[in-house]
């Protein structure tokens, strides 16, 4: 994906993720989210893929440098992990989640609402090759930005069906661009068989198929 495409995607997962949020009533965001997440931890989570990028844009890191999406994917969610490791990563995302839902404060959706206007003015005026201190390592912001897009955009998804309703057509964009991240971070798993399987609609495979 070239720079221009990933920032039009970008944007089309913030526009779906701001008009769902805008859409929650106030007596759902106590409703089950995803697994142990409420609707306000999955949006505040979700959040995240937003407020990451004024956090890491232009901060320092020591860290090596990442090739791609793709290899922050392969860093940031390596299989070289053992159960411990993976259940201790695992936990840590639940809980920043859970605090990211509280610090939406009383006004979630003007709180999402003015921060994807923030980040959106900021990625505008930034060059592709501005660096950013990701937790996988150093990238550029036009490699990073796909990474926020597949965060906002799953987790949206997520949203609306939590929500019983129907994903912001803005979105289409947006979903494009991941099934394209999905399929290339796929096809680097030792998985990559099954799940070449499971997109082309074959039955009985292993449970818990994932491309993260």
């Amino acid at each position: 994906m070239n720079a221009d495409a990933a920032r039009h995607a970008f944007h089309s997962a913030a526009s779906g993720f701001v008009e769902l949020v805008g859409e929650i009533p106030p007596d759902a965001w106590s409703r089950p989210g995803l697994g142990i997440w409420d609707v306000r931890a999955l949006v505040g989570h979700t959040a995240r893929g937003l407020s990451t990028i004024e956090s890491y844009l232009g901060a320092a890191t020591s860290l090596p440098p990442v090739e791609g999406p793709v290899g922050y994917y392969l860093r940031a969610l390596s299989d070289d992990a053992d159960a411990e490791a993976r259940a201790a990563r695992d936990a840590a995302i639940a809980a920043r989640g859970r605090e990211a839902g509280e610090a939406l404060g009383d006004d979630p959706g003007g709180f999402v609402g003015e921060l994807a206007r923030r980040v959106e003015a900021l990625v505008a005026r930034t060059p592709d090759d501005a660096p950013v201190a990701s937790p996988a390592g150093r990238m550029t912001l036009a490699d990073y930005l796909p990474t926020r897009t597949f965060e906002l955009t799953v987790h949206s998804l997520d949203l609306a069906r939590a929500l019983g309703v129907n994903p912001p057509a803005v979105l289409a964009g947006a979903v494009t661009a991941c099934c394209e991240l999905a399929g290339a971070r796929g096809g680097r798993r030792p998985q990559a068989p099954d799940l070449l399987l499971l997109m082309t609609g074959r039955q009985d495979l292993p449970p818990g198929l994932s491309v993260l």
